[in-house]
């Protein structure tokens, strides 16, 4: 039996620990806003916290959570007034939106090590997150503006 903590909430495990963490936040929890994109941690649509670190649920296997805070983008804000969600509403980051979750969950764990980060600073973190409708200038605004950074339109 693995038991973890995701979203605040502990959950027990009882199958296979070498499951895809993504898919059991998915498929059992119901938590479907941590996207599955390459399932190679190649694309960054599955980005989810593990102890507050940015990591990839795609090819984590739910073992290596065990004992841990997991958080998917739900749980980042139950009611959207998370700094960054406001800012990627504000500036309209999103165009399909698929990889937008990955992106906020990325861009999270830096600003939760980083909080006044520098472009390069932003573009290093982000560099693992692939956004295919190219919205990169409005991902950085929208960082530096939940950062309280100037220069937030982009």
């Amino acid at each position: 039996m693995i038991v973890l903590t995701v979203n605040g909430q502990e959950q027990r495990f009882d199958g296979d620990p070498s499951m895809p963490l993504l898919w059991y936040l998915r498929d059992t929890l119901g938590y479907t806003g941590t996207k599955f994109g390459c399932g190679m941690s190649l694309c960054g649509a599955c980005t989810v916290h593990l102890d507050g670190a940015a990591m990839r649920a795609c090819v984590t296997p739910v073992a290596a959570a065990e004992g841990k805070q997991v958080t998917t983008i739900e749980g980042l804000s139950a009611d959207v007034s998370h700094p960054l969600q406001k800012a990627w509403q504000t500036l309209d980051v999103a165009q399909c939106g698929y990889c937008q979750t990955g992106q906020i969950m990325q861009a999270a764990a830096l600003l939760g090590t980083n909080p006044n980060p520098s472009d390069a600073d932003i573009d290093n973190a982000m560099a693992g997150n692939i956004c295919r409708c190219g919205t990169y200038t409005r991902i950085r605004a929208a960082i530096k503006l939940a950062a309280g950074q100037q220069g937030g339109a982009a």
